[in-house]
């Protein structure tokens, strides 16, 4: 966070609910491991994840920071979440550029130029790119592991109860007090 002290400089923050955050970080994991790895079973990457022990670091701390900044100061820090961008990407599109300072203007609204900067910067549409279809950053990497569903609330479809209980109390834990909240709907 020492850049944000910059003159100049300004910092989106875009972060994700974490009961998705963790079945997207899960598959990922699982994607890019080795074929001569077994794939790391749902139970054990979930406790992994609660207590800690995952691969981007601390990123509660991580993010309850910037979201503390962006309170603080909003003028320096922008913190959007990925939820609100899948629900309104056009009201978070001129959010964002009246942030950076180029608001879009009257007539670039009434053109549709926020429609098309959504269209173009879609899930689908960034999914569909052939870069990110085919194309090999690093060894082992290929650059369609960043895309997946891209939905909001998959983690549905995968944790169990005791799962959902346990997570919240670790967001309530950790977030608690904060104004940060996530839905789990």
């Amino acid at each position: 966070m020492d850049s944000i002290e910059k003159p100049g400089v300004k910092v989106v923050y875009l972060c994700r609910n974490p009961f998705d955050t963790f079945i997207s970080s899960w598959h990922y994991i699982n994607n890019i491991k080795s074929e001569s790895v077994s794939p790391v079973l749902l139970d054990e990457a979930f406790d992994l994840y609660c207590r800690g022990v995952i691969g981007f670091g601390p990123f509660w701390e991580h993010m309850l920071g910037y979201w503390r900044e962006s309170l603080k100061r909003p003028e320096k820090v922008l913190f959007l979440k990925y939820e609100d961008l899948k629900e309104d990407i056009e009201t978070n599109l001129k959010k964002l550029s009246s942030f950076l300072g180029l608001p879009f203007t009257e007539e670039e609204e009434r053109k549709g130029v926020v429609k098309a900067i959504a269209d173009l910067c879609s899930f689908e549409n960034l999914k569909k790119l052939e870069v990110n279809k085919s194309n090999k950053s690093i060894k082992n990497f290929e650059n369609r592991f960043l895309f997946r569903k891209g939905e909001v609330s998959d983690w549905v479809n995968y944790l169990s109860p005791s799962q959902v209980e346990r997570l919240s109390a670790l967001v309530d834990d950790k977030l608690g007090g904060s104004g940060l909240t996530f839905s789990l709907s």
